[in-house]
């Protein structure tokens, strides 16, 4: 701030007075591009590179940054990926993840945590399978107000099987592992879709060699049985040929679902590198039926990304602005589910930084965990107030 100062104040009388608006809206959108300071959350300093201060066309204040931090910094395990978060009934938030040796070895298990008053509980061993890699766990209630934990097992995700375990008691205490019928996943990594009746809409996916396609998975009965829609593909006339190599994947996958109104539903995809964008799926039988895929104008460097409905209709989407690599990590928002506004980048720096989760809480902020490098997951809050109208 030295060169600025002294180039601000060169004439006391004159200058000073006429930049004291500026320099108040200045010293405002700085106080609210500063972290909280580190405590009992780990919140870390904007060196972080989080959202940047700014002043808007109108001449107000950026967004504010979000509150930020690791969920931990010391863990029994090298690497860590995929996270999920729900808020449990008495407020606390819960996360897990997969993290072992490396992602596909055997020794990758799910573990969670707990955030209560304010502080994230040490990692705790939440599911494994013998001797096989776990994968893309996802937390969720059901209208039933049971929370369930569904993952994947296998030697890799072209050969996975699916896996669930239930809670009563809020995490507390969860149900014997019960393995899924081949073909069937439940949500595949994103949160599903649980509408007003009871129905789960499951955004689902199939990684078979050579080509991936979403599927919709809905149950009506709290998930005892379930029904298949699908597939959901882009035609392969869409994107760049020429980054099509025979022994590579091509299509879509792990889908996220939003209400739009009525019946109406929307996924958002993950895509190749030769599609390279987010794509977009349509139901307007509450998920019994879907058009097929086509991309947006958002991109997508063959990496997760996952979408959100706020109360008030508005859809959020967490996502990797960028074609190729993961990061920056970012967070825009859309009044109608197609053209969106970028308002907040949670990283920027080089590394990985993908697989976002998002919710929405009980005061109305989003709650976000992510992967951080595949060393921690990080955690982010951000308050209604800064999401963009």
């Amino acid at each position: 701030m030295a060169a600025n100062e002294s180039s601000l104040t060169f004439s006391l009388k004159g200058e000073v007075m006429k930049r004291l608006p500026f320099l108040a809206a200045l010293a405002a959108a700085f106080a609210a591009c500063t972290f909280l300071g580190a405590g009992s959350d780990d919140f870390e300093p904007a060196g972080m590179r989080t959202i940047r201060a700014g002043l808007g066309k109108a001449g107000q204040a950026a967004q504010a940054a979000p509150e930020s931090g690791f969920i931990f910094t010391e863990a029994p395990f090298a690497s860590c990926h995929a996270s999920t978060i729900v808020q449990l009934r008495n407020g606390d938030l819960l996360a897990a993840w997969f993290g072992g040796t490396a992602e596909g070895r055997p020794d990758v298990a799910v573990w969670s945590s707990r955030r209560s008053g304010g502080q994230w509980s040490e990692p705790a061993e939440l599911a494994r399978e013998p001797e096989i890699a776990i994968y893309n766990p996802v937390l969720f209630y059901t209208k039933a107000r049971q929370l369930w934990l569904y993952y994947k097992f296998g030697s890799s995700p072209t050969t996975w099987t699916a896996a669930r375990r239930r809670s009563d008691d809020d995490g507390r205490n969860w149900s014997p592992t019960e393995h899924l019928p081949a073909g069937l996943y439940g949500p595949i990594r994103s949160k599903p879709l649980v509408l007003a009746d009871g129905t789960i809409v499951s955004g689902s996916s199939v990684e078979s060699y050579g080509s991936w396609a979403c599927w919709i998975e809905r149950s009506t009965d709290n998930g005892e049985t379930w029904v298949k829609a699908g597939p959901i593909t882009v035609p392969r006339e869409v994107g760049d040929s020429s980054l099509m190599r025979p022994s590579a994947a091509d299509g879509i996958i792990q889908p996220s679902v939003v209400p739009l109104g009525g019946k109406r539903l929307r996924l958002y995809a993950r895509s190749t590198a030769r599609i390279a964008r987010i794509c977009i799926a349509d139901s307007r039988d509450a998920g019994v039926t879907w058009t097929q895929a086509r991309p947006m104008d958002l991109p997508n460097p063959n990496s997760g990304i996952d979408a959100l409905a706020l109360r008030d209709g508005r859809i959020v989407l967490v996502y990797n602005h960028t074609p190729k690599g993961r990061t920056p990590l970012n967070v825009a928002v859309s009044r109608d589910g197609e053209h969106f506004q970028m308002f907040c980048t949670l990283e920027d720096q080089p590394g990985e930084y993908s697989y976002p989760a998002v919710i929405q809480g009980n005061d109305g902020g989003l709650h976000i965990t992510y992967t951080w490098n595949r060393r921690r997951i990080r955690y982010a809050r951000i308050a209604l107030a800064d999401i963009p109208k």
